[in-house]
């Protein structure tokens, strides 16, 4: 059966649960990076599953290989900005864990995907 809406992808699912976690994780961060290293992080985690609801309603598998493609370079932003985050001690070992154990299940995820596609298409 074909996936109706993006909303029955795992992928997105999980990288909505990612979203949830991150901004979580950084409601602590000191007040200099409300609008600094917090938002970027943010913005970047909130990017990936609006990729891929925005790749899954385009036309075609290319377009969706396309956004698949935006959200697991936002995947990699994410990954970097949670490192810097926790080398400035924003973030404690636990959290960093906690984070990379959720941005690696999304990119296992979105790169099944991709491949899937990649074939079928």
């Amino acid at each position: 059966m074909a996936v109706k809406s993006y909303k029955e992808l795992i992928v997105w699912q999980k990288a909505v649960d990612l979203v949830i976690a991150i901004y979580r994780s950084s409601v602590a961060f000191p007040k200099e990076e409300v609008y600094g290293l917090r938002q970027q992080l943010r913005r970047a985690a909130v990017s990936i599953p609006s990729n891929i609801a925005e790749g899954q309603c385009r036309t075609t598998t290319k377009d969706f290989l396309h956004f698949l493609a935006i959200a697991r370079g936002s995947l990699a932003e994410v990954e970097t900005q949670v490192l810097i985050a926790q080398r400035l001690d924003y973030f404690s070992t636990e959290q960093t864990i906690e984070l990379f154990n959720a941005t690696n299940e999304v990119g296992r995820l979105l790169s099944g995907l991709i491949n899937s596609l990649a074939t079928s298409h």
